[in-house]
């Protein structure tokens, strides 16, 4: 049967350089390096963090390199049933240990991470398993490979499959790893979901459980030349921009510390502070403007008490106020290019740690709107070009459970192709390798919103935009992006009681 690489769609044989085939074989000699898949699970304690600190210590000796992750997936206790639920994901790893020595390093992380197993297939606060490691099978008294119970647990199949659905395990017949999922009985959406940690001070979001809440992000425009609000936030009549001698920038975050009071007290959960504008064909500003913008704004929010439990997002495309702004308190990135436009932003957002929200846009906002052809349509087309940014973000170190896609209304689309995206927003986020990821929609007072309802002046569209944020989150919409104003929470209370309660 012909080799598949990791990650095809195709039926084959996992095809891991310098592997035999031997039932009890080893790595071969002559090969440095060797791939192999580790289960993650935790049911005690905070189980993002332990899970990621495993993961940084498998990479701390330069022995194991983690290639990419799965999602992680929370799934009820499967043999003891009187536990909290787990916590599982998986890893592609690349390797020069042995699978005996591979599993001395991960049996010797767990020790290190104060590893607690009350019982057998009970609670414990991480779990590292060999499941695979090349196309080997290892039969001895401390390890089986493949793992021996993997065929018959979802939340392994499922991390699994997210990876290399296509893959056929080493001596087993020719069925998938897909195609065993699929012969496992569904379960419920409330009993399995993934989970993304925005902050600390949030709980995941759980993108795949029907009752889960939909966030509300405020959009706190830190310039003056904002497309909707012409440089001004508005807070009980007050305006303010960053340009100015120091007595009118502390006029200015007087006011905005009143649209965060406002804006908290309505229940908004997110603030996503951007200090350089994305409209269509907005001019650059320097970085060191940008950083002082924004970080102004986290420093303010960062000392209101009302807002202790809120997560900051902040809105730039630029490594370096990325790096200072979560540096400074800030939880996670909102990237309008998907890390297209600077290429160490991806890197830069692995080294942090952080959650970051990868934005479908085609070249700049100077030239996005002269990219709008998508030749299989805008659907597709958005799709497999997010399936892009997801590997890129892979690639440079971010895991999986820490990325948040954004379809991009009105970047790089036309009038008919927002309505069109917005329309079939369902099926995007069901596209093949986009499942279980959360998403956020940003739409409010937006051209095309305008167009449809006959609203030219952008601060006027806050009617128009309700429709289109409760189409959100009927199609799924994790995120809700909205301009801060009074009652701005209202309809997406509303549309939550209707779809997801």
């Amino acid at each position: 049967m012909e080799s598949t690489s990791l990650g095809s769609q195709q039926r084959g044989r996992l095809d891991f350089p310098g592997m035999d085939q031997a039932k009890h074989g080893q790595a071969q000699s002559d090969q440095a390096f060797n791939k192999a898949f580790i289960a993650l699970g935790s049911n005690m304690g905070d189980r993002i963090s332990m899970i990621e600190k495993a993961c940084r210590a498998m990479e701390s000796d330069g022995d194991i390199r983690v290639l990419r992750t799965s999602n992680l997936w929370e799934t009820e206790p499967m043999y003891v049933k009187d536990q909290d639920r787990f916590l599982n994901g998986a890893c592609e790893i690349e390797t020069s240990l042995s699978p005996i020595q591979l599993l001395d390093k991960l049996q010797d992380i767990e020790r290190r991470l104060d590893r607690k197993k009350v019982i057998d297939k009970g609670p414990r606060t991480i779990d590292l398993d060999i499941l695979l490691y090349g196309n080997v099978c290892v039969s001895e008294p401390r390890l089986t490979i493949p793992h021996p119970l993997m065929r018959e647990r979802e939340f392994v199949l499922r991390p699994l499959c997210e990876m290399t659905p296509g893959a056929v395990l080493p001596s087993a017949g020719s069925e998938t790893l897909s195609e065993y999922l699929a012969k496992l009985e569904p379960v419920s959406s409330d009993a399995i979901s993934t989970m993304t940690p925005l902050s600390s001070t949030l709980p995941p979001v759980t993108a795949l459980r029907r009752n889960r809440p939909t966030h509300a992000m405020a959009i706190m425009n830190m310039t003056p030349d904002s497309f909707s609000d012409g440089g001004a936030l508005q807070s009980n009549g007050s305006k303010f921009d960053v340009e100015g001698d120091d007595a009118r920038f502390s006029a200015n975050l007087e006011a905005v510390k009143r649209v965060v009071s406002e804006t908290v007290e309505e229940g908004c959960t997110i603030l996503d502070i951007g200090g350089q504008s994305t409209r269509p064909n907005a001019p650059e500003v320097s970085d060191v403007e940008e950083v002082n913008r924004v970080l102004s704004a986290i420093q303010l929010i960062r000392s209101m008490p009302e807002a202790a439990k809120v997560a900051i997002s902040v809105d730039t495309y630029r490594a370096s106020v990325a790096e200072r702004s979560i540096q400074a308190g800030a939880h996670f990135i909102n990237d309008v290019s998907g890390g297209i436009m600077d290429p160490e932003l991806l890197p830069t957002v692995a080294k942090l740690g952080c959650t970051i929200c990868l934005m479908h846009m085609r070249g700049t906002p100077q030239t996005m709107m002269k990219l709008t052809e998508y030749q299989d349509g805008v659907v597709a087309g958005v799709a497999e070009e997010l399936k892009e940014r997801i590997r890129a973000a892979e690639a440079a170190g971010i895991r999986r459970w820490r990325i948040i896609l954004d379809p991009g209304f009105g970047f790089a689309k036309t009038y008919e192709q927002n309505l069109e995206l917005l329309r079939r927003f369902d099926e995007l986020r069901a596209w093949p390798g986009l499942e279980g990821f959360p998403w956020l929609i940003g739409t409010s007072r937006k051209g095309f919103v305008g167009k449809a309802s006959g609203t030219k002046d952008a601060k006027m569209r806050n009617e128009p935009t309700i429709v289109t944020t409760a189409a959100a989150v009927q199609g799924g919409a994790d995120i809700v992006r909205l301009h801060p104003e009074r009652g701005m929470m209202a309809p997406v209370r509303m549309a939550d009681a209707i779809w997801r309660y």
